[in-house]
C-alpha cells in the first residue's frame, strides 16, 4: 500500500470555556449548556450559507494539546484498556476529535454552538450539518462499552490520564 502524506489545514478556531483538559465534559451530552463559537476565517464565510436551518452541526477538529499517541488506552468510561480505534480518546495516531453540538446561530464569520467538549483555541478542521435521517441508527451495538452500563457520560469528566 503507498503511504501519500495529507495535508489538512484548519477552517477557522473554535472558542470554549475548557482553558484545561481537567474536570472538561468528555462528550458534548456532558456540555448541556455549555457555550462556545466558532471563529471561522473569512476565507471560508460563503460556505456557512443556509447553516443556520440546522439545529445541530458535527465538528471535526485537532486535538492541538495532545502529544503522540497510544494504542492502548484506558478510557474514561472503563478502567479496562482497550485499543485507541475502539475508543474516542484523545491520544490517537492522527489526533481528530469529532463533537456532534447544538447550532445556536451564525452571525458573519462567528457559529455560536453549546454542547462543547473540546479546548479552547482547538483548530476546526470541517464543519458538516447534523442529518438525523440519515446520521443516527436505529440497531446499534456499542461493543466494550454496552458492558460499561453503571458508567454514564452525562456527568462525566476528563481527568490528566491524556496530557
Amino acid at each position: 500500500m503507498n503511504r501519500k502524506e495529507i495535508s489538512i489545514q484548519p477552517i477557522g478556531v473554535i472558542h470554549t470555556p475548557h482553558h484545561d483538559i481537567s474536570n472538561m465534559p468528555i462528550q458534548p451530552i456532558a456540555a448541556v449548556g455549555i457555550k462556545g463559537y466558532i471563529e471561522l476565517f473569512p476565507e471560508y464565510v460563503d460556505g456557512l450559507t443556509d447553516l443556520q436551518g440546522f439545529s445541530h452541526i458535527t465538528l471535526v477538529y485537532h486535538f492541538h494539546k495532545i502529544e503522540g499517541y497510544q494504542l492502548m488506552v484506558k478510557p474514561f468510561m472503563d478502567n479496562v484498556e482497550h485499543g485507541i480505534f475502539a475508543c474516542k480518546a484523545p491520544k490517537r495516531p492522527n489526533a481528530i476529535g469529532i463533537s456532534t453540538v447544538k447550532l445556536l446561530k451564525v452571525e458573519n464569520n462567528l457559529v455560536h454552538i453549546e454542547m462543547v467538549d473540546m479546548l479552547d483555541q482547538t483548530p476546526l478542521i470541517d464543519i458538516k450539518p447534523f442529518f438525523p435521517k440519515y446520521d443516527n441508527r436505529l440497531d446499534t451495538k456499542s461493543g466494550w462499552l454496552d458492558k460499561a452500563t453503571s458508567i454514564s457520560a452525562d456527568r462525566m469528566r476528563s481527568d490528566n490520564r491524556f496530557k
